[in-house]
This record gives structure tokens, C-alpha cells and sequence, in this order.
């Protein structure tokens, strides 16, 4: 992905080092490698100017795993042959960011994306060595391509999904790009208009630089363990307020 003239001025003059930040890209689109994906276009821009700052990334097609479907770290233990889920959430777990790029389909996130989340959401329940829940200290931001209506619709969804299991978003952690309503040009086709938007550009580049700046303060001191440990709840000794009792 070319980087336009602003986006390398800012690399090249950037006075922050980042080196020390990994990125996982789960590129929830719908087609199987080889085949040109459009939001992976989207991706590889945030991705560039990661790279062009010292940052370790990765790009994963899920839908070229055999990820069983579930809520559950393993789903081999739930009677599933295979899942090539666990490597990819291991590699989730060491990045300090996370970004979900998706397609619209009927308005709403791919199919692959809320598999995407509901495998992650299996792994909420463990917790990090502070005693808060594991992605504590990690950010997450989406990308969202489609030739229909929904880039906000589903950008409220994937970052309500992540902030809830516990990653940090930062302002503008969302951007994207739909094309003229209905059967229209995609993102990567030639002359989109795509690649050159300016709205599109400006919000990748703002989500790319606020997704690495909170990261590297993260990462840094994390989030205060104080207030926020599930081990300190659980172990208190006076539960004076239990669950009520429905009849």
C-alpha cells in the first residue's frame, strides 16, 4: 500500500518510537486466500503506516482457518474435530492491538467477524497477572468496507464488542468506506475512488496514530489495578450484597 505524501511526512517526522508494539489485523472477509479482498485493501493502509513506525504486524484471514464455531478457548474439548482457533487467539493475546476489519453484508458485520468475536469473547474469563481480565491493556479499532449503508452501524457493534471484553478504544478507533448503493464498484476495483478518498484516508491514518499512541502508554503502565480485579472480588470476605433471590 503507497502511503500519500501527508501520511509518509508524518512517519518520517514522527519523534515517537513504537518499536516495541505488535498489531494482529483480523481481516474478516468472507473470501478464502488467494482471492483480491477488498477490506484487507483498507487494512494494508492502517498496516503500512504501523510497519513505516517500527511495529511488528500480522494480517490473518480467518475464513482460511478451520475455526470451529463457539464460546470457548479449545472447542475440541466440546466435541469439535478441529479448530485452528487457539494459535490465532495466542497470537491476539502477545499483540497489544487489535484491529477487526470487516465487510457489510445486509448492513451488519460478516458472518466471519461475529465468529471472530465470539471466539475472543471465549477467552474473556481469563485474566492477566495483575488479576484483571486478560485483554486489560491491550486497544482495539475496526476498518469496515462495504457498497451498502453501515460503516457506523458496524463499527458501533465490533468496538462495543471489544471494549466489553476489555480492550481500550481510543478516540476514532473506526474508519471505512462504502461505494455507490448497491451492485457498484468495491474498494480495490478500478476506479472506485477508493483508495484516493480523502474522508477514508483521514480516519485510517487518525485511527492508525491513536491506536499506536494508546497502545505505547499502555504498554507502558497499563491499566491501574485497583477497583477493577475479578480475583480481589471474588476472594472478599464480607458479601453483604449477594444476588437477589427471584421467586
Amino acid at each position: 500500500m503507497k502511503l500519500n505524501t501527508f501520511q509518509q511526512q508524518l512517519n518520517q517526522d514522527s519523534p515517537y518510537d513504537f518499536s516495541g508494539l505488535s498489531a494482529i489485523f483480523l481481516n474478516c472477509t468472507l473470501k478464502k486466500s488467494p482471492e483480491q479482498s477488498h477490506t484487507e485493501g483498507l487494512i494494508r493502509m492502517s498496516q503500512a503506516i504501523m510497519e513505516a513506525n517500527g511495529i511488528r504486524t500480522e494480517i490473518i484471514r480467518p475464513v482460511d482457518r478451520r475455526i470451529a464455531f463457539g464460546v470457548y478457548p479449545d472447542m475440541t474439548n466440546k466435541g469439535w474435530e478441529v479448530d485452528d482457533w487457539p494459535p490465532i487467539q495466542q497470537k491476539v493475546m502477545e499483540a497489544d492491538i487489535l484491529v477487526l476489519g470487516t465487510p457489510i453484508w445486509l448492513g451488519e458485520k460478516s458472518s466471519v467477524a461475529s465468529m471472530a468475536i465470539e471466539r475472543l469473547y471465549g477467552f474473556s474469563e481469563e485474566m492477566n497477572e495483575k488479576g484483571q481480565y486478560a485483554y486489560y491493556g491491550k486497544v482495539g479499532g475496526c476498518l469496515v468496507t462495504g457498497n451498502e449503508d453501515g460503516v457506523k452501524h458496524c463499527a458501533m457493534n465490533v468496538l462495543y464488542s471489544l471494549q466489553h471484553l476489555g480492550y481500550t478504544i481510543p478516540p476514532q478507533a473506526d474508519a471505512g468506506w462504502i461505494g455507490e448503493a448497491g451492485p457498484g464498484p468495491s474498494y480495490l476495483d478500478k476506479g472506485s475512488g477508493g483508495p484516493e478518498n480523502d474522508f477514508t484516508n483521514r480516519n485510517t491514518t487518525f485511527m492508525t496514530w491513536n491506536l499506536m499512541h494508546l497502545a505505547q502508554m499502555l504498554k507502558k503502565q497499563g491499566i491501574p489495578a485497583y477497583g477493577n480485579q475479578r480475583t480481589t472480588w471474588d476472594s472478599r470476605e464480607v458479601k453483604d450484597h449477594p444476588n437477589p433471590e427471584y421467586r
